[in-house]
């Protein structure tokens, strides 16, 4: 199934939804790449696997109003930065839904990578919608559906997406290593904690 289009598209999946937008912010995207790679307090985040202690791979902040618990962990937030407001008022009005949060992440390099999960945390509701805004090298973004079934989207530079529906429920998703990245990337995924 091929994701790619030149506007905004909602993408029916089995039991999900997605909304795909490849350049939404393709004008804005160097500018906010650069702000918030030097303006962003990145921290390096420490997770338990197999009962032993490893740092992430990758650097993070959570932004927002409220604590938010996941990995294990409780994170609590900074302040809005004003961009990363900005950045969320635009998402909102395409998404028709506010947020008062967002994960930021950033990825050094290839190497750096997020493992595969749902983001079905209690506090994010029954049905949460997660939006995603990628800055920076294009990344592989793979999902998998509980039946086994597979989907892969190429984020690139400006993109937006978009999770919905049922998709936290039967989907998991991951962002893999990749030997041939070059360049760091910044995401931002925006949620809405009850």
């Amino acid at each position: 199934m091929q994701l790619w289009s030149d506007a905004p598209q909602w993408l029916a999946l089995n039991q999900g939804r997605l909304l795909w937008w490849p350049d939404a912010f393709a004008a804005q995207a160097d500018i906010w790449q650069t702000r918030l790679a030097a303006e962003i307090p990145w921290q390096q985040h420490r997770l338990t696997l197999f009962g032993r202690e490893h740092d992430e791979p990758r650097l993070s902040c959570w932004m927002g109003e409220l604590s938010y618990r996941y990995s294990g962990k409780t994170r609590l937030p900074e302040p809005w930065h004003p961009l990363v407001r900005d950045i969320a008022r635009r998402v909102e009005a395409i998404c028709e839904q506010s947020f008062n949060g967002v994960l930021l992440n950033l990825y050094r390099h290839g190497q750096d990578s997020m493992g595969w999960h749902a983001d079905n945390e209690a506090a994010l509701g029954v049905n949460p919608m997660i939006a995603s805004v990628s800055l920076g090298a294009s990344r592989r973004f793979v999902l998998r559906h509980a039946s086994g079934e597979r989907k892969e989207i190429q984020l690139n530079h400006g993109s937006l997406l978009v999770m919905a529906g049922e998709m936290q429920h039967h989907w998991q998703h991951a962002l893999p290593k990749m030997a041939a990245s070059e360049g760091s990337r910044i995401n931002l995924t925006f949620r809405a904690l009850l």
